[in-house]
């Protein structure tokens, strides 16, 4: 069984696998079983974990299933808190449910608008002070954001010197609407490692569509079939990122696994192949 590559995080020196465990996998899963997903996920070449406290119960569940490999590992939490008091209560919950005492990445979790999210985290009292005092007392080692709209994340970028940060490369959002373009093009010039999220989205759920009873943690629709799958994700893995965060659903992470460690830059014909899928999708933004 095919192992994953690794790719450069940013400007650190280390390397993620190009696919990330997305927490979301072992919520409400049986202790015993949250274990084994994730031993098999280490097992198969992942390095790099993702999980945030609004994930139900997945800190609890991720914790001691990462005990065993937690030297081996890359761990990224997140906070949705915008203040400084409620953001310290949250970050150290989120230490001891996931039983280690440093988070390898600790990122703002959906920066949407600039007001709201940006200026309020930067502002005095803001998360920003304690993530920046958290990171000098060595309990973070690298600081950085998700975003689910360019303006937020443009903006973030031009407060602070991120190492990364986490955003939507999605086939059809790319292709449809530019989406991710100009985070990427920003990132790259900045050094900051890009991680995707929705890699394997194929468009918001139609109404009544008798397949989102069986993914539950999916808000948008999979891409189930295989060779729909297999484009997208190394449309994604084609651009210059670091890794692409797999879904919450564990058919959906299996496949993902299956299918990166071959995946190669796409040929002019595939894309417009996918170019063409896109056109009769509703994008999930």
């Amino acid at each position: 069984m095919a192992s994953l590559p690794r790719r450069p995080y940013g400007k650190s020196g280390e390397q993620l696998s190009i696919l990330g465990f997305g927490g979301i996998a072992v919520m409400n899963a049986e202790p015993a079983h949250a274990a084994r997903v994730v031993a098999e996920a280490v097992e198969r070449g992942i390095n790099y974990f993702d999980v945030a406290p609004t994930y139900g119960n997945a800190e609890v569940m991720l914790g001691p299933a990462l005990e065993p490999h937690r030297k081996h590992c890359f761990l990224a939490c997140k906070t949705t808190q915008r203040r400084r008091g409620p953001a310290a209560e949250e970050f150290d919950r989120s230490l001891e449910r996931l039983r280690t005492d440093q988070f390898d990445l600790y990122q703002l979790h959906g920066l949407a608008d600039v007001a709201k999210d940006v200026d309020v985290a930067f502002a005095k009292g803001g998360v920003m002070e304690l993530l920046l005092e958290e990171q000098k007392a060595g309990r973070i080692r690298h600081i950085g954001f998700s975003a689910h709209t360019e303006a937020a994340a443009l903006a973030a970028m031009e407060r602070h010197d991120f190492a990364s940060v986490l955003f939507p490369i999605n086939f059809c959002t790319f292709m449809r609407q530019g989406l991710g373009a100009r985070v990427i093009a920003e990132a790259r010039k900045r050094g900051m490692a890009v991680l995707a999220l929705k890699a394997l989205a194929r468009q918001k759920w139609p109404k009544d569509d008798p397949q989102r009873k069986s993914f539950a943690k999916c808000w948008y629709q999979p891409l189930t079939d295989r060779a729909e799958a297999e484009l997208a994700l190394r449309f994604t893995l084609g651009q210059p990122i670091t890794a692409a965060v797999t879904p919450g659903e564990e058919v959906m992470l299996r496949l993902a696994l299956d299918l990166a460690p071959a995946a190669t830059p796409l040929a002019d014909a595939e894309l417009e192949r996918l170019r063409a899928l896109a056109d009769t999708l509703d994008p999930i933004f």
